[in-house]
């Protein structure tokens, strides 16, 4: 069974370590809101008994709000795995944008709290 594994995106660029393919080169596509995303490659590394796929990430698929790029298994019509970009007022919704604005209101916080007791004591 095939299993892909994301590593990194770089300068505009996804990749990810596919598993479980043997020699045989997989037959793998990537889709973004159903059409197909162009200038996906496999690349195999023997030593590993990997391929290391990439993908250009498509300037249609950097859009405001939460963009997603499926990677399927053609042959076994499997998902594998997915991309997702969030951009614009999507971010702001996002937990982890959250978690900033508490942590820049807390050290506000602190700050302000330093600054009293300074001028209390």
């Amino acid at each position: 069974m095939l299993q892909l594994t994301e590593t990194k995106i770089r300068a505009g660029v996804w990749e990810g370590i596919l598993t479980g393919a043997g020699e045989e080169e997989p037959s793998i596509e990537a889709t973004h809101q159903t059409r197909p995303v162009q200038g996906l490659k496999l690349q195999r590394n023997e030593a590993e008994n990997y391929w290391l796929v990439s993908l250009p990430i498509p300037p249609e698929a950097i859009s405001e709000g939460v963009q997603t790029i499926l990677l399927n298994d053609t042959a076994n019509d499997h998902q594998l795995g997915s991309i997702t970009l969030l951009a614009g007022d999507a971010m702001s919704e996002d937990v982890r944008a959250e978690i900033d604005l508490l942590r820049a209101e807390l050290d506000l916080l602190k700050r302000a709290f330093r600054r009293h007791c300074a001028e209390t004591a």
